[in-house]
């Protein structure tokens, strides 16, 4: 997918939303157990439910990863369904991987070729050998971790004496080979950093977790981090996946995304 892809699937939907499958095995109905891939049956009835209020899906590795075999058929299956029956979603794989060389080639293969995933999350601590190879890939992105929204963040991100470490971590990324490629997660809950952080990055994608269930403030996400062109991608994960944990989940992750989208529209007609 393009960036222009993605940018008219925006303006389509009135939406900036991204939908997270942290799908937990442990939290989906009980209804769906017998199934012979409850994951799978999960995952397809909040992707029928939502598709049309969300530009993006993004999968958490985690969630497939612990369940070893079965977890990676999930996941391929997963990815698979989107990319079939909802190509127009920008689908990112959540892995937030951070290894040099070799290894990161392999990573990237995995996910931009076995898997066919636009995007991927990658920790950047290791140097520009933890980004390059994601980064040759065309029509593919690479969402580096800026700054995060969890309580320990502060342990690193914030350090330095003149400059902390995030924004290091912007700076230096930004020129890279293939910058244009680059997209960055940044903590809805760090919504005050963003008018500095665009600054910094006037025309990246920002891939904001943590409005919802982690209290992140849409209306001053959209405020501090709009752009001509958008810019924002919103997940939400929990608030919409498990707004309920019966047999009505599909309807009320619709009736959460809907919401979602509905604020979105919203917001993005005051700010025109």
């Amino acid at each position: 997918m393009t960036r222009s892809d993605l940018i008219e699937q925006i303006q389509l939907k009135n939406s900036l939303l991204c939908v997270g499958l942290d799908s937990d095995i442990n939290r989906i109905p009980l209804s769906l157990i017998a199934n012979e891939d409850p994951v799978f049956e999960f995952n397809k009835a909040i992707i029928d439910a939502t598709h049309s209020y969300c530009v993006s899906f993004k999968i958490n590795m985690a969630f497939y990863e612990s369940r070893g075999v079965e977890g990676w058929q999930s996941l391929e299956k997963t990815i698979d369904y989107i990319n079939e029956n909802y190509p127009k979603h920008f689908t990112i794989a959540d892995a937030k991987r951070g290894d040099i060389g070799n290894t990161a080639d392999q990573y990237a293969k995995a996910f931009f070729e076995a898997m066919d995933f636009d995007a991927v999350t990658v920790a950047p601590y290791m140097g520009r050998d933890s980004v390059l190879p994601f980064l040759k890939y065309t029509n593919k992105f690479t969402i580096v971790l800026g700054i995060t929204s969890n309580d320990s963040a502060s342990d690193f991100q914030m350090h330095g004496e003149e400059t902390p470490l995030y924004k290091e971590v912007l700076l230096k990324t930004a020129t890279y080979p293939f910058a244009e490629r680059l997209m960055y997660v940044v903590g809805a809950t760090k919504a005050d950093a963003l008018s500095e952080i665009r600054e910094i990055l006037p025309n990246h994608f920002l891939l904001i977790p943590g409005v919802g269930a982690q209290g992140g403030s849409l209306k001053e996400v959209l405020h501090q981090g709009l752009i001509k062109d958008y810019g924002l991608l919103i997940n939400s994960s929990r608030g919409i996946i498990f707004a309920s944990e019966g047999n009505d989940f599909a309807l009320k992750a619709k009736e959460a995304a809907a919401d979602l989208q509905k604020q979105m529209s919203t917001l993005l007609q005051e700010s025109i």
